[in-house]
C-alpha cells in the first residue's frame, strides 16, 4: 500500500480512469440476426449511393480490419445500407464486406435495433452473439478502435 500511495500522490502518474475508447451500448441491444452468429462484426448504417462519409466509414473499416493482423479472421465487416442499395462498383473496392439492404427481410428488422443518432458518423461492434454492444465515432482517431478491437478479440473466448 506505501508503494502504491507514493506513486499516486508523489508523482504525476495516475492510472487510467477507463479503457476502452468507444461508447458501451449499456444494455447490450440482442440483434437475433444469424448473420452475427459466431463472429465478431464491425457494422456501418448509411445511405445506398454511398457518399463521401460512407466511404470514409468502409475504408477506416477495411483499414481496422487489416490491422487486426492474425486475428483478422475473427472479425466480420458489415454495411447496412439505409436505403435501396448500392453503388457496387464503389464496394468492389472492398473485397469481404458483406452488404445487408434494409429492403431485404433482414437488413429492415436490423435497422430498427441500432440507435438512430448519430448513425452517419459511427460504427458499431456486434459480438458473437449478436448483442450489439458500442458504439465508435468516426470523427475520432480510428487508433482507438483498433486498439479496442484487438483487446476484445484477444481477451475472448466466443468468435
Amino acid at each position: 500500500p506505501l508503494l502504491a500511495t507514493l506513486l499516486y500522490f508523489g508523482t504525476h502518474w495516475r492510472p487510467a480512469g477507463r479503457t476502452n475508447h468507444g461508447q458501451l451500448i449499456q444494455p447490450p441491444r440482442p440483434l437475433a440476426a444469424t448473420v452475427f452468429q459466431g463472429k465478431w462484426s464491425l457494422v456501418y448504417l448509411g445511405a445506398g449511393d454511398c457518399d463521401a462519409g460512407c466511404q470514409n466509414a468502409l475504408y477506416t473499416m477495411r483499414q481496422t480490419h487489416g490491422g487486426l493482423g492474425e486475428l483478422a479472421p475473427q472479425l466480420q465487416r458489415l454495411f447496412l445500407a439505409t436505403a435501396p442499395c448500392c453503388d457496387r462498383a464503389r464496394l468492389e473496392a472492398y473485397p469481404g464486406l458483406i452488404t445487408l439492404d434494409e429492403t431485404g427481410p433482414t437488413g429492415a428488422a436490423l435497422l430498427g435495433r441500432f440507435p438512430a443518432d448519430a448513425r452517419p458518423t459511427s460504427l458499431f461492434i456486434v459480438d458473437p452473439r449478436g448483442d450489439l454492444m458500442m458504439r465508435y465515432d468516426l470523427r475520432a482517431p480510428p487508433r482507438g478502435l483498433l486498439e479496442d478491437l484487438k483487446r476484445l478479440l484477444q481477451a475472448t473466448s466466443i468468435g
